[in-house]
């Protein structure tokens, strides 16, 4: 475990990590200090910085969600036509054994 020192919003904050995540650790806080300063500017100047992590977090919650339901429908999607090819390719290697 090493400590790494990230910065959100001005404020810095020490986290401790493996050492072969720090540069994700540090990507990820550079996505969040990204975000909240986006809320902050769009009207959330009289937001606390709490508020401004909260509301990022909900956003990348939301964000999350939405791409999990993307992959099990295109998961199922997938699932379809391989079933749907598999038939074809019976039928068809059933008609070629007659």
């Amino acid at each position: 475990m090493i400590g790494v020192n990230v910065q959100l919003i001005g404020h810095e904050y020490r986290f401790a990590c493996p050492s072969a995540e720090r540069d994700e650790l540090l990507e990820a806080a550079r996505n969040l200090d990204e975000r909240m300063r986006e809320i902050r500017d769009q009207g959330g100047k009289s937001l606390s910085l709490e508020a401004m992590a909260v509301m990022a977090a909900l956003n990348f919650s939301h964000e999350l969600l939405r791409q999990q339901r993307q992959v099990v429908t295109g998961h199922a999607a997938i699932q379809r036509q391989v079933r749907d090819l598999l038939q074809k390719l019976d039928a068809f290697l059933g008609e070629a054994a007659l």
